[in-house]
């Protein structure tokens, strides 16, 4: 146990009795709050659609299941981020084809897309990191133009924005998770959102063992594989209650963000995470520093070491996904194939963060870090 744990879900009485509620009800799979979460969370993306998932992960790979993407089929995506991306590729025995990042925003660099695209490419997969949006009018055209699928890994950026627009509604679908340390959560759980009905239909079969579902539909019929994403009335639950207060919850974390910019300004042996970039707008869903090019893999090895013997929850966010094992067994990626994303990963550092973090408890993460930088033999 953290005295400072590195994230923390803001629940309330709320919350409480909304879950509390539907255990008074014979509702607990396939309910009333189920119809409601999607329809209250695709209102609020801008989309027509929302299909309710166990995961973020689920999400990702109904949604490569759903836009057509088969075996030997190449997806285009960043090697920086949460292995789920990847994995939801490799499911359907498909090639994630890494593109580097930009090293400002650790987003997919679009200027790198095209010279990876082939006659098998089928899908961009695009992954909104740390809640800042990737540059979306640029990944989009170029979808255009080779008339590519473009699945939003946005399972860390609910509520972030592109040019007025909520990410998840810029592409074919967008994906979000809502595990506890995300901006809104649901214990575990994921929602697919996409202005497609077919796609949203497909979805909705492919959660529940392959059924087809609707009108007219055989409730015994399962007309393709399929697999059980179901999310339940008790997270969907939760989940409502959440996405109420979203507003609430993203200027709280974007107020502790803004804190720690103010803590931490100005000290050369930090890179501080980008903020908003021209037309868009950072979901704040984790805030994670890099240490100064002087510094080594090893020193923030030594550094998040110390911090978590001292009571601060911290992580290294994110290993890089090409290196990962078994990753680097299926594809056979070597150390500097991807060198932006893998300078960066070696110099992450997530620090605490949650919608309640207190003033003290941030002077404490701040002075035992650059305390323990400071001790660093460079």
């Amino acid at each position: 146990m953290m005295r400072i744990p590195l994230s923390t879900p803001d629940i309330t009485d709320v919350e409480i009795e909304a879950v509390a509620a539907v255990l008074r009800t014979p509702w607990l799979s396939r309910g009333p709050r189920l119809a409601e979460f999607e329809r209250e969370l695709a209102a609020r993306v801008g989309v027509a659609h929302g299909v309710a998932v166990s995961s973020g992960t689920a999400g990702l790979h109904l949604s490569v299941r759903a836009c057509g993407v088969k075996a030997g089929d190449e997806v285009i995506t960043s090697p920086f981020g949460f292995i789920a991306s990847a994995n939801a590729i490799l499911y359907e025995h498909a090639v994630p084809v890494f593109v580097d990042v930009d090293p400002v925003g650790l987003n997919i660099d679009p200027e790198r897309i095209e010279a990876a695209i082939t006659s098998r490419t089928r899908a961009i997969l695009v992954v909104h990191t740390f809640g800042r949006p990737a540059p979306m009018p640029r990944i989009l055209a170029i979808a255009r133009a080779y008339r590519l699928a473009v699945i939003e890994d946005a399972c860390e950026a609910i509520g972030a924005k592109v040019d007025g627009r909520t990410v998840g509604s810029l592409g074919t679908c967008g994906v979000f998770g809502f595990y506890p340390n995300k901006q809104i959560t649901t214990g575990e759980g994921g929602m697919i959102v996409t202005g497609d009905p077919e796609l949203a239909a497909m979805c909705r079969s492919l959660r529940n063992q392959g059924r087809d579902e609707g009108e007219g539909a055989m409730s015994d019929a399962h007309a393709r594989l399929g697999y059980n994403y179901r999310l339940s009335e008790l997270a969907c639950a939760l989940g409502i209650a959440q996405l109420r207060r979203l507003d609430t919850l993203l200027a709280h974390r974007r107020a502790v963000a803004m804190r720690y910019h103010e803590r931490l300004a100005g000290q050369p042996a930090l890179v501080l995470p980008a903020v908003d970039a021209a037309g868009s707008q950072t979901s704040w869903f984790v805030y994670v520093v890099r240490l100064a090019p002087a510094f080594s893999g090893e020193d923030r090895d030594w550094v998040a070491a110390e911090m978590r013997r001292r009571g601060i929850g911290c992580g290294r966010y994110f290993p890089p996904i090409h290196l990962q094992p078994h990753v680097q067994a299926a594809l056979g990626h070597r150390c500097g194939d991807f060198p932006v994303a893998e300078a960066a990963s070696a110099r992450t550092l997530a620090l605490p963060f949650s919608s309640h973090i207190t003033d003290d408890e941030l002077d404490d993460v701040c002075e035992t870090l650059l305390n323990l930088l400071a001790s660093c033999d460079l």
